[in-house]
């Protein structure tokens, strides 16, 4: 029995005006994603990807179609209500970390359980934790700036998973990253995405993302071109 569907792109379009011309970035993007499957989102710059991602994640809103997540329309939602289901049920890694600095490692953990609501005990717990996971239980009281960038996108994989997302969404997860630091980060993510089952539809230009993949989609000028098994496991 398959897994159920966890994210569901109906006819997604999306428009830009610039001046007097009128510019279309998404063309009737469809596809679902399962429960557990990670899925890559292939594509050069310029084709749609990050645009796709924030009409995902309910940042911007899109012309045409619908997005649903764990059955909750994100396009028949207000901004507020949609900064509110963001906030609970999607985990972000972003190309450039995107770290608050004048924060430590932990207290960046910290932030979106407390946002969330969660008791003190309870987020510090989940925090440490998730950093003991990624190799850095001994920088909780750290500034970002004084890590190392494979560091820091170690730090945004564990903020993006402590508050129990039901999907994350990584932009570039390893784009600022040199060859050998990103595949040690992408081993981490993916380790720690398998383990506990969570959702995954990852952004990327780069074939060696894809390689963690379940399935691989295709993105080119706005159109969706192919969808492919990409078995690793």
């Amino acid at each position: 029995m398959s897994a159920p569907v966890l994210l569901q792109v109906v006819r997604l379009g999306r428009t830009y005006t610039e001046g007097e011309r009128t510019r279309a970035v998404l063309h009737d993007i469809a596809f679902e994603v399962h429960a557990g499957e990670c899925v890559a989102l292939l594509g050069r710059s310029g084709s749609g990807k990050s645009t796709l991602l924030n009409l995902i994640a309910g940042i911007d809103r899109p012309d045409a179609g619908d997005v649903t997540i764990a059955q909750t329309r994100l396009t028949r939602l207000s901004e507020r209500e949609r900064t509110l289901f963001r906030r609970r049920h999607i985990g972000f890694v972003y190309q450039s970390y995107n770290l608050i600095p004048t924060l430590s490692v932990e207290e960046n953990l910290l932030l979106p359980l407390e946002l969330n609501g969660w008791e003190p005990e309870k987020a510090r717990a989940a925090a440490q934790q998730l950093l003991s996971e990624v190799g850095l239980a001994e920088r909780g009281a750290s500034f970002p700036d004084r890590l190392s960038g494979g560091e820091q996108q170690r730090v945004a994989i564990a903020r993006a998973l402590v508050h129990e997302p039901a999907l994350v969404l990584a932009d570039e997860p390893t784009g600022t990253l040199d060859a050998e630091t990103g595949r040690n980060v992408l081993e981490v993510f993916n380790r720690l995405l398998r383990a506990r089952g969570k959702t995954l539809l990852v952004v990327t230009h780069s074939k060696e993302v894809t390689r963690f993949a379940d399935r691989v989609l295709t993105l080119e000028d706005g159109h969706l071109l192919a969808q492919t098994a990409e078995v690793v496991w």
